[in-house]
């Protein structure tokens, strides 16, 4: 039995393959927060730790993960080994960054064979957005909660753009 002020296990489960990666993916913590989602980071390479990699793909389901959300920059291969070891949906966010800008990591990303599916998001902060919302879209599947919370967060963004229409035209009626 929970105990008050103990945490909810997470059900999300966001990766990088280096801690410089955490300035773009941070905001993916804290918009999965924003919903109610508990959620675990930490760092695991697929190229350096190939075995913890493949090992938190495998145990991910029994130990509660839901989504697994994968950032990586360069040859980001992380997104893709994690999905080779795991029936839950991986999402994978480009890191920016390199010779390329992120072009290498949004290609490495994106391009997986047929039979291991990567839902890959944009590069930089706009995709680790992105990647939460779309964990909780998955989520939201099974719990009313959390599509009235998209709703909400969708009308948001509608009274936004509404709000600079409303700008814009103050400002043309000034130029007359």
């Amino acid at each position: 039995m929970k105990k008050a002020g103990d945490k909810k296990a997470p059900v999300v489960a966001v990766l990088m393959g280096s801690d410089s990666d955490w300035d773009t993916v941070k905001v993916t913590v804290e918009t999965l927060a924003q919903f109610g989602i508990e959620s675990e980071a930490q760092v695991i390479s697929a190229h350096r730790t190939p075995v913890r990699a493949a090992e938190f793909a495998r145990t991910a389901a029994r130990r509660g993960i839901r989504v697994i959300i994968a950032a990586a920059g360069g040859a980001a291969h992380l997104a893709g080994v994690l999905a080779a070891h795991t029936t839950r949906p991986v999402i994978g966010i480009p890191i920016k960054g390199g010779a390329l800008d992120g072009l290498d990591a949004l290609l490495s990303t994106v391009q997986m064979p047929a039979g291991i599916p990567v839902a890959t998001v944009a590069l930089g902060k706009s995709g680790a957005v992105n990647a939460a919302l779309l964990a909780v879209q998955i989520l939201a599947l099974g719990r009313a909660d959390l599509r009235k919370k998209l709703k909400k967060q969708k009308r948001a963004l509608e009274r936004k753009v509404d709000e600079g229409n409303r700008r814009l035209r103050v400002e043309r009626e000034k130029k007359k």
